[in-house]
């Protein structure tokens, strides 16, 4: 994969507990954004507490721990600011989550950054592809996807709020997962349950 481009101050990625008060934050503003969004566009409405709160119960945090799975937080001057997942569908195939940027953070670089980060969490542990579902109105992520080489792919699952779907085929490293913090100098999202909430199975 290309390094990203330099950008001052830098951007950095590094794993971390699900359950830690950051990565939690992050996760409770990404369900509340697409939530929001989703019921704006057909009820025209915001999302209630409960709602909310509905979908941060039923999110399957196990999965986004080692040896199977990554939490990514992305930092913006050392200040939290976004949040990927990557947990592993097989042995060869991962699956991206929950990439959100917070709003002042947008239009920095971050994006790619981050999205390279979690390319690189699932080829440490051993994935050759990694895939990803989301919603159509949210335009900014299928067009951050695109950009960064996802293709398209037919369903590969049949939540009921997942409308579009992608994979990129990704280099596997030898040997297992690797830890750790990754530099980036130069961060858009992605559900049976609430319309922000994260699909089960």
């Amino acid at each position: 994969m290309n390094a990203p481009a330099a950008l001052p101050p830098p951007w950095t990625v590094s794993a971390e507990r699900f359950d830690s008060p950051e990565a939690w934050d992050l996760l409770r503003e990404y369900y509340t954004e697409v939530a929001d969004r989703y019921y704006e566009l057909h009820e025209g409405r915001r999302s209630t507490a409960a709602e909310i709160e509905q979908g941060l119960a039923e999110y399957p945090s196990g999965r986004l721990a080692p040896p199977h799975g990554v939490l990514l937080v992305a930092r913006y001057g050392g200040v939290a600011a976004g949040c990927a997942g990557v947990r592993l569908l097989d042995a060869r195939t991962a699956e991206l989550k929950q990439v959100f940027l917070r709003t002042a953070r947008r239009g920095l670089g971050g994006a790619g950054g981050l999205l390279a980060a979690a390319e690189t969490a699932a080829a440490g542990m051993g994935a050759e592809r990694i895939r990803l579902d989301t919603r159509l109105d949210l335009v900014e992520a299928v067009a951050l996807y695109r950009r960064h080489g996802y293709q398209e792919i037919a369903p590969y699952h049949d939540d009921p709020y997942s409308e579009i779907f992608f994979e990129k085929r990704i280099a596997p490293e030898s040997g297992s997962e690797r830890g750790t913090e990754t530099s980036v100098r130069a961060g858009s999202r992605t559900g049976q349950g609430t319309p922000g909430g994260e699909r089960r199975g």
